[in-house]
């Protein structure tokens, strides 16, 4: 017996605002509550997403719906899967509420699974650091609870974005299985139908997306120029059954059905009658991730070691270029990822929110500069006239906000790193960068380290020099002067930067209420 996985990818981003730079919206005076709309093209965002309601998502489902209703009584039943980021959930409360309810139906018939993913569609795995990524699971884990009542134990990284760090933190937050794209460079000979071990971790179990049968639905459905037009369901069907192994995962984009390929190409028709060809072979069945992980062994293991960056679905290279292929896509990112200290010092859930939406992998997706094949695909997608508009727009926006975190938080030019003395060994693993997370980090710094700093006159230095505040550093020096020590130099600290808070802010408030 042979599983055949269906799972789709759902997903539709928040789209930045086409013109921002060039119709000179930087800069705008404008409250903290009213920033998801200045950056944000809600307009558009929901004009796709209404168009792929009518086209794709509702006649989908309700084809699923009417699959397994027709099926639930059979042995072998028909199942599917779904991953679906949190962006996209949110879009379904934001412009149309039915929708949810439709994928809920799906969920209550019990055959079908739900995979767990980054809320935010993100490359925060991509990260040193895995806590964003982490975060952004748990973020995904609960919102996947609390809106569709399912608890996810399979994990699909943004695009099948792979590597063994990857697996080690996947793993670290519960998940079973993982999936990925089974590479030819990864899998050295061996098939993408069998069921793999991850590198360096104990439990998780790899499942590889069998690429050149999805990609025969996802791109080739309808190109008349393909050899195998038209492609009927008992034709791919047979295909199936031909193929060995114990498991053949298709993963595509859900819009495939309908927005990629009209209806008029007869795509629901395929999907309708795929799951009654496939089980008129007995030895194919129908199965979620997590039945096939519980059915069989691993018969060997992945090994993406992390510095040779990582594997994805993406375009004909399947690694990092896609979204890390030029200079455009660095400046960005690193942009984008460099906010993370200063914005989660700040303690603000609106910036938070904000500076994730900024990690949304399709923003570094419309930068692609590729020609060929996967260039018009970028294309096809990309709301923007050309990958340098794309950049322009999004770095303007994103040096924008850097601009009012910065204000508003009252950021250094330099981080204050902790120590307990000299040597890197001593380094406490403690950084801030503003005002805010230096009395955060006072509050829970070894007392051994507010001393060592104190006693050189470091904490006086970098208000000098890098919030470049005077009056703060000879505060600072007159508490160094007067010979306190343990708790008492602690609060005492701790009083004085929070007084020059409060006075920083008074008196920037007639610029930062707006943000």
């Amino acid at each position: 017996m042979t599983d055949v996985v269906f799972v789709f990818e759902v997903h539709q981003p928040h789209r930045l605002r086409k013109n921002y730079f060039w119709e000179g919206n930087l800069f705008k005076k404008v409250k903290k509550k009213e920033l998801f709309n200045y950056y944000f093209n809600v307009e558009l965002n929901r004009e796709v997403f209404e168009r792929a309601c009518k086209k794709c998502y509702f006649p989908s489902n309700n084809i699923l719906l009417e699959l397994i209703d027709r099926h639930k009584k059979d042995k072998r039943k028909v199942k599917f899967s779904f991953s679906i980021s949190g962006v996209f959930l949110e879009q379904c409360e934001m412009f149309n509420k039915d929708l949810l309810e439709s994928f809920k139906q799906l969920v209550e018939t019990g055959c079908v699974e739900l995979l767990g993913q980054t809320y935010y569609h993100s490359l925060a795995s991509l990260y040193t650091d895995k806590g964003e990524f982490i975060e952004q699971v748990e973020m995904h884990k609960q919102v996947i609870r609390d809106l569709l009542g399912y608890n996810p134990k399979i994990f699909e990284n943004t695009e099948l974005i792979y590597n063994n760090a990857i697996a080690r933190a996947v793993e670290e937050c519960g998940f079973k299985g993982i999936f990925t794209e089974g590479v030819e460079k990864v899998l050295r000979g061996r098939s993408p139908n069998y069921v793999y071990r991850a590198k360096e971790c104990r439990r998780i179990r790899v499942l590889l997306r069998n690429y050149q049968l999805t990609d025969d639905i996802g791109f080739r459905f309808s190109s008349r120029d393909w050899s195998e037009w038209p492609l009927t369901a008992d034709k791919y069907a047979s295909w199936l059954a031909a193929t060995p192994g114990q498991c053949i995962n298709i993963f595509p984009d859900y819009e495939t059905f309908g927005e990629h390929h009209w209806p008029e190409t007869g795509i629901h028709e395929f999907l309708k009658a795929l799951p009654d060809e496939i089980l008129r072979w007995q030895h194919l069945n129908m199965a979620t991730p997590s039945e096939v992980i519980n059915r069989y062994e691993p018969v060997g293991e992945i090994d993406v070691p992390e510095q040779s960056g990582a594997i994805s679905w993406a375009d004909l290279e399947r690694n990092l270029s896609c979204w890390l292929g030029n200079q455009l896509q660095w400046a960005y990112f690193i942009s984008t990822k460099r906010l993370e200290k200063i914005v989660k010092e700040t303690k603000c859930r609106e910036f938070l929110k904000i500076w994730r939406y900024f990690q949304i992998s399709d923003h570094l997706y419309y930068m692609y500069t590729g020609g060929g094949a996967p260039g018009e695909v970028h294309a096809y997608f990309s709301p923007y006239e050309s990958p340098e508009d794309a950049y322009i727009t999004a770095q303007s926006a994103i040096l924008d906000y850097e601009n009012r975190v910065r204000l508003a938080a009252i950021t250094a030019n330099e981080p204050f790193l902790f120590y307990t003395d000299i040597g890197e060994a001593n380094y406490t693993g403690i950084m801030v960068w503003t005002l805010k997370g230096f009395i955060d980090a006072l509050k829970k710094v070894q007392i051994q380290s507010i001393e060592f700093h104190n006693n050189r006159g470091d904490f006086e230095k970098w208000a000098s020099m890098s919030l470049r505040d005077e009056k703060f550093a000879e505060r600072l020096r007159r508490i160094r002067l007067s010979n306190l020590h343990g708790e008492d130099l602690r609060k005492a600290l701790i009083k004085t930067a929070v007084q020059r808070l409060k006075q920083l802010l008074k008196q920037t408030e007639a610029i930062t209420q707006y943000f």
